[in-house]
């Protein structure tokens, strides 16, 4: 039987996912934060003042892409760049007052469609759900570690 992607339960979770970002980002489009910057966001409101290629690593994005983010933001006015007090090298990120302010809409709207999401559902039906996204997580980790890194053999 041939595979049918429309049927399939990772092609319904897309659809959820693609929802979720998009109601996201309708709930803080006043706030000039644009699709993909509310991860960095949250992650400066976590880490505040981490170097550019460290906060790369934590939002798994290219240090490329991350550059052309922050200037975006630089622009509108949510983060800054100051250079390490030790090192006038390395760049540190910071959110300014207008970037915090965005963080705290963002968190809200976050807030708002956990719960919108999942009215519904049971606290037993959220804790199964939870559940079986960790395996999936899990499982398709293990698929990405086996199938992008070296093998003994190669290494011999």
């Amino acid at each position: 039987m041939e595979f049918d992607y429309s049927a399939a339960l990772t092609h319904a979770m897309g659809h959820v996912m693609k929802l979720h970002k998009k109601n996201v980002e309708y709930l803080i489009q006043n706030y000039d934060v644009y699709p993909g910057q509310p991860i960095l966001l949250m992650r400066l409101a976590h880490t505040d003042g981490l170097i550019q290629k460290e906060l790369a690593r934590r939002i798994q994005v290219k240090p490329a892409t991350l550059t052309v983010m922050i200037n975006r933001m630089e622009k509108c006015g949510l983060v800054e760049r100051r250079a390490d007090e030790r090192d006038q090298r390395i760049s540190r990120v910071f959110l300014t007052d207008k970037g915090r302010l965005a963080t705290k809409a963002v968190k809200e709207a976050l807030r708002v469609l956990e719960l919108k999401c999942f009215e519904d559902f049971t606290d037993e039906e959220k804790i199964v759900l939870q559940g079986m996204l960790d395996r999936m997580h899990s499982n398709l980790m293990t698929f990405y570690m086996e199938n992008t890194q070296p093998s003994e053999e190669a290494k011999e």
